[in-house]
């Protein structure tokens, strides 16, 4: 939908963007609200300024929403994390910021993307799937939590080239 249109109806279109330095604060409170150990801002603001960071805000009108954050080196690259706030879940933007996200890195050159992510997270592994990773390893008890049973990670890649 055209967002001209979509803003008669009251709905504001969420637009992918580069994230800056003044975004950190609003990026470490999504993703502590969507992982078990959230990055502070802090961690933010440090990979915002780094040259072979990627980083990306998903913004719905002046409200951030979501982020995704890469580390780039030579062709290949890894996306370190990718989060949408929980109120606006099942829209399909996550969809939307991955595939963006990953236009840009090809862009910049990079041919190969990896990623690593919870093997029981099922709606995460669905999206990487339909988004043509694939599953190339394992990594048992990856995911430490406090009081609870580690957690195994999937490796997946994507190539983009």
């Amino acid at each position: 939908m055209m967002p001209w249109f979509s803003g008669l109806w009251g709905r504001k279109a969420a637009v992918v963007e580069p994230a800056g330095s003044r975004d950190a604060a609003p990026l470490a409170r999504i993703h502590g609200a969507s992982f078990h150990r959230g990055w502070g801002e802090d961690e933010f603001e440090r990979m915002l300024t780094e040259c072979n960071t990627l980083v990306h805000r998903l913004r719905m009108g002046r409200k951030i929403i979501g982020f995704s954050v890469s580390r780039m080196a030579a062709d290949e690259a890894e996306i370190l994390s990718i989060a949408v706030a929980g109120t606006h879940r099942g829209r399909g933007l996550s969809n939307t910021l991955l595939l963006t996200h990953l236009g840009h890195l090809a862009g910049r050159g990079i041919r190969t993307v990896f990623l690593e992510v919870e093997e029981n997270n099922e709606p995460a592994r669905r999206l990487y799937q339909r988004a043509g990773f694939s599953v190339v390893g394992r990594r048992e008890r990856y995911y430490q939590q406090s009081g609870a049973e580690a957690l195994n990670a999937l490796l997946m890649r994507r190539d983009l080239s």
